[in-house]
Order: C-alpha cells, then structure tokens, then sequence
C-alpha cells in the first residue's frame, strides 16, 4: 500500500519571509510541518522568472524543451502580440496525469487545462491568481457543486487594488482572507470525500497579497513611510497567517499516513521588475532608436527628482497618471494632458488635430478596440516598432527585447550581418543607465537567447535579449548620459518575483528533522512523484529531492 500524497502550493510563497516568520513565532502549522519532517530551498530560472515557474512545475522540463515562455505571443511574421494562456500540454503532460492506477483531486491549480488522463476530479480557475484557464473542470458539475456549496472566490479576476487607496487595499485584503477560508474548507471537504492517492491546491493568495501589500508590510519600499504606516496592521503577514491557519484546517482531514508537501516554486521581494521592464525599457530603446525625441516620462537630468508621485495626479490611477507623462510636441497639448482629468482630456485632444507619424498609442484607445494587452505599456509603442532597430516586447518580469531583424519581421531594419553589432550596442547603452536617485547601476545581466541571428527553433524565447534588473532598490527615475532622464513616474505594483522556492515535507516516508539538498523548480515533479511511488517520465529534466542525502538538521 502506496502513501497518499497532499501537496499544497504557496504561489509565489518567499521562502525568506516564511522562514523569518517563523522565527518570529508566527506561521505554527507550518512551523510544526517543517520541523517534523524536511525542508530545503528551491531555485527557479533566474530569467522568465513570473512566466515560467508552473509550466516547469506541472511538467518537470524547462521552458527550452516546452517552448512556453510567457501567456502572451507575438504573432510570426507581424508586430502583433497575442494573449495565449497556458500551455497546451500536448507535447508534455502535466506530471499527474497518471491514468486509471491513481486517484487524482486537483483543485485550483493554476495555467493548467484540463487532462483527460487524470482519474478522479479537477477544477480549475475558481480563486486563483492569473488562472489563464477558464473556469470550468471534470467531471463538469464538480465545481459548481462546489460554488453551491462554499461560495465563489471573491477576488477571481479581481484579485488587485490602486497601491496608493487604503480602503481598496482593505477591501482586497479582506477577499483574500475570504477566498482562503473557503479554500480551506473546500479542501477539507474533498479530503473527506474520497481516498486520494495525490491531492494538489494552491493559494494564489500569497501571489496577490506580495504584489499590492508589500509597501504596507515591508519597511525597504520608498512608499512604506508614506502609505505602509497609515494601514493598521501588516496585511501581507496576515495573509499568510490566514493561509497557515486553513493549512492546519486542511490536515485535520488528511489520512494519518499521508505524506504533506508544502511547496513554493517562485518567490517574491520588492517590485524591482515591473516598471523597468514595462516602463523604463520600452521608453530608453524609443529614445536610442529616435535621438531627440521622448515617448514618456521626460526628466530633467542633475534635478533633484523629488518624493515619489503620490499626489493628486497619482489618484488617476497609474495608468492614467503614465499616460499623462506621454512626451509632446505641441507644449499647450502636454500640459493639458498633465494637468485636465483623463476624461476630459480624451474629449477635447481630437481639436488638435491627428498627428502625421503616429508614435504611441493611448491605452484607453487600446481598451476600445478590445486589445486585451492595453495595461502592457510596451504595446503603447507598437506603432512605432515597423521603424525601430528593436523593441521591447510585453513582460510580466524581465525586460525582453527583440531586434526587427530583415527576413523575420515584416519591415525588418536590421541585416542579419549586423545582429551582433546591434546587441551589443544595446548591451553596451543599457549597462549605462542608472538609478537617479541612489546611482545604482540597473542592469545586472543582459542574456542573449540566440546564438546567432538566423537561429529559429519555434521553441526559443519571442525575445532576443534578457534583460536581468539589478535588485537593491526599487526605481521609478532611470537616467544616462545617452538618452536622458525617464521618471519619476508612479509605481504600479509594490511586489515582484524572485527566483527563490522552498519544499518541506512530513510524512512517513519522509526522515524527520531533516534538511534537503539544494533544489531546482524542475525536481518538483520527480519528487511528487517519488512520494507517489509512480514512474517518472524521461521528459522530466530534475530528479527526486527525497532521493538525494539529507542532513539531519
């Protein structure tokens, strides 16, 4: 007779603020789960570090073998980009599909689709943070029975709040703490139900709560003095507080010989990603390709930027509040475009008259016409990419560049005998910008993914270049001697993703008081699959962590 196995994923749980928690005394059930069983740190891939950690997880092989990179695409042989969602799965499966010989219960995994080899039940998309799945499961009626029963999850699709609007960030806070109680008991329920050889669900809480309660709960935020201190209590703590507590909920259901794995694959820190990558990057390649000319955000290099933006012009939002930034050639246009609302403004810009070379598109225009990826300011530029060398690509992490390489794109500009000298062009410029306020240097790394420009495997990245952000501070004005000043500019989200997991396991075949080798997200999979007793596919690039020699802590 196999042990059962109960997994339970703590999206973009951080192993350094869990560990630091539980120090403190908080966090006992996991606290108790570590310290009877084993635990040891993850690391996941140090670039597409938001995109890829659960493809890697449900499939045990790297974004290079799956040739899944990001929810969004562009489109071969166009400037357009696409939202995909998840991984289609039908070159490799998720690790548990596993067939008539085991008994699977599934429950909110996220950027997974349904399988059809998984016996038992699966429900997808019902409180978790960017499902890129429908909601919908199997059998058909499992998770609306479901919904009857407990209730929806409160923040579905809904799951974020403005940074600077204390009753929005309390509204949201108390969803989570909903959605994790009723997630609880779900799960507690479904253990109850039936003999499940593998049970697997993930808080996407944790994911929420670390991009939008960071400058509430973590002093290295520049808006933790002026927005974390007004907010009673610390909201990220009390999130994993609430999740440890469902957690001890879900256990009082589990089979006592059931080995319990609590998991992480990706971590989370201050938002150290989002607005170089969506912001910073696009405006410095439109500034490098047109000298002289400004998309957003113009800054007066050697002034003292000032505090971050958090008055009136933030209160519209930040889109609205960037898109208010945009650079003009007629000055009356731009300072009603900074100064009226959003709204008005719209209405009366059409007097002005269109221009004859469009450059960046407005978001609300994007919104309009339906494009789904009007948020990603990246695409604001989009007009403009047919008359770029390169441009930056939507990113949900690091900073993605493609070159409009001749032959490839439909208006190439760059011959392939000059890929290289391009890339290291920008290489050399993006290694000159700086933080204008502590002078620390943005870059850390920039990874190329080809080898040369003609390489084109369909499973390489959309993206030429990757850009690695420094991270020691969080910036919102970026300046060099080439392209000037861009900022301030509003910050979006406070939180952004690491590339550091953590595992802990507890069970009877797990050695008590144990500390695991150092893993990989890839030796997930093959560590489940250990614990199951089940094969492990060929596919699978890690190995099983329980396998591997454990120091008795």
């Amino acid at each position: 007779m196999r042990n059962p196995v109960i997994a339970i994923g703590l999206d973009a749980g951080d192993p350094n603020l869990l560990e630091k928690w539980m120090a403190q005394g908080h966090l006992k059930n996991l606290k108790k789960l570590r310290d009877r069983g084993a635990y040891g740190r993850l690391k996941t891939f140090d670039y597409y570090r938001a995109e890829t950690p659960w493809t890697t997880f449900l499939t045990g092989a790297s974004p290079e073998k799956t040739g899944y990179w990001a929810p969004v695409k562009l489109r071969e042989g166009s400037y357009h980009v696409d939202p995909i969602e998840a991984y289609d799965f039908a070159e490799y499966e998720p690790f548990y599909a596993l067939g008539d010989d085991y008994k699977v219960a599934v429950f909110d995994m996220p950027q997974a689709p349904l399988s059809d080899r998984v016996n038992g039940v699966q429900g997808l998309a019902w409180g978790a943070h960017s499902p890129q799945t429908p909601t919908h499961s199997k059998p058909e009626a499992f998770l609306s029975d479901i919904i009857a029963k407990h209730g929806e999850h409160p923040a579905l699709h809904k799951d974020f709040a403005s940074i600077l609007d204390i009753p929005a960030l309390q509204e949201l806070q108390k969803k989570l703490e909903t959605g994790i109680e009723r997630r609880g008991q779900i799960c507690k329920d479904l253990l109850q139900q039936d003999n499940w050889d593998f049970f697997l669900t993930i808080f996407g809480e944790t994911h929420s709560a670390g991009h939008f309660f960071w400058h509430l709960s973590q002093p290295d935020h520049p808006l933790y003095p002026l927005v974390g201190n007004r907010y009673p209590g610390d909201p990220l703590l009390e999130i994993f507080e609430a999740i440890d507590t469902a957690i001890g909920e879900i256990l009082t259901a589990a089979p006592e010989n059931a080995n319990v794995v609590v998991f992480a694959a990706h971590g989370m820190d201050f938002n150290n990603m989002d607005l170089p990558s969506m912001v910073f990057l696009p405006e410095f390649l439109y500034r490098w390709n047109f000298p002289g000319k400004v998309g957003l955000a113009e800054g007066k290099m050697g002034q003292n930027p000032g505090g971050p933006l958090v008055g009136e012009r933030a209160k519209r939002g930040f889109m609205g509040t960037l898109w208010s930034l945009k650079g003009d050639r007629n000055p009356l246009r731009g300072f009603l475009r900074r100064t009226l609302p959003t709204k008005i403004f719209n209405r009366i810009e059409p007097l002005f008259g269109s221009e004859l070379e469009q450059d960046l598109i407005s978001p609300f225009e994007m919104q309009k016409k339906g494009d789904r990826l009007f948020f990603q300011t990246p695409c604001w530029y989009q007009p403009a990419w047919p008359r770029m060398k390169a441009f930056a690509l939507p990113s949900f992490s690091e900073g993605y560049i493609r070159i409009n390489l001749k032959g490839r794109e439909p208006n190439g500009i760059v011959d392939p005998s000059e890929y290289d000298a391009v890339c290291d062009e920008i290489t050399a410029q993006l290694y000159q910008l700086k933080d204008s306020r502590t002078g620390e240097t943005m870059v850390q790394d920039v990874v190329r993914t080809r080898t040369k420009a003609t390489d084109s495997d369909p499973k390489l990245p959309d993206a030429d270049l990757v850009i690695i952000w420094q991270d020691q501070c969080a910036s919102d004005t970026v300046e060099s001697p080439q392209i000037g000043r861009i900022g301030p500019i509003p910050f979006n989200r406070t939180g952004s993703h690491r590339s550091d997991g953590f595992l802990a396991l507890a069970g009877p075949d797990i050695q008590p008081g144990s500390t695991l080798p150092f893993g990989h997200s890839l030796d997930l999979a093959p560590t489940l699959l250990a614990l199951l007793d089940a094969p492990i596919p060929n596919s699978c690039e890690g190995k099983s962590l329980i396998n591997q020699p454990a120091v008795v802590r």
